[in-house]
């Protein structure tokens, strides 16, 4: 009898591609959609297929005051929205190293002093897994 183990949900790296920092020119792109093109060429080139994150774009993660903003998401796990973010390389690469954390971590708490430094702040909000994901 063989007995198999699902794998660990998938956590989704959702970034904000309307975001806007306060005065910012509608004529420029938004700082959303570069960091989001940030995230998605760190994540081809480095990513690690075994760690289990996929990215993606949104438009409007209604964080508009704290542009830029990108959440970690995935079923069973805390939810966690970040926000004043750079949009640039490394800002890029230490989304993806949270998101990596969160995707090892079984519940997906993300420790603050654990975190990658760009997003030790920032943090608008940590919610708790659905009560059916806790309850399965």
């Amino acid at each position: 009898m063989h007995s198999s183990v699902p794998p660990p949900p998938i956590t989704e790296v959702i970034v904000c591609t309307t975001c806007r920092p306060p005065g910012a020119s509608r004529d420029e792109p938004a700082a959303g959609a570069i960091l989001f093109e940030a995230v998605q060429a760190v994540h081809l080139l480095d990513g690690d297929p075994s760690m289990r994150v996929h990215v993606r774009g949104m438009a409007c993660l209604s964080s508009c005051g704290r542009a830029c903003s990108v959440a970690f998401q995935a079923p069973g796990k805390h939810t966690y929205l970040f926000g004043d973010l750079v949009p640039d390389a490394e800002t890029a690469e230490h989304v993806l190293l949270c998101a990596g954390m969160h995707a090892a971590a079984s519940d997906g708490n993300l420790l603050r002093n654990e975190r990658p430094a760009r997003l030790r702040s920032g943090i608008l909000a940590r919610l708790p897994p659905s009560l059916e994901a806790t309850e399965a």
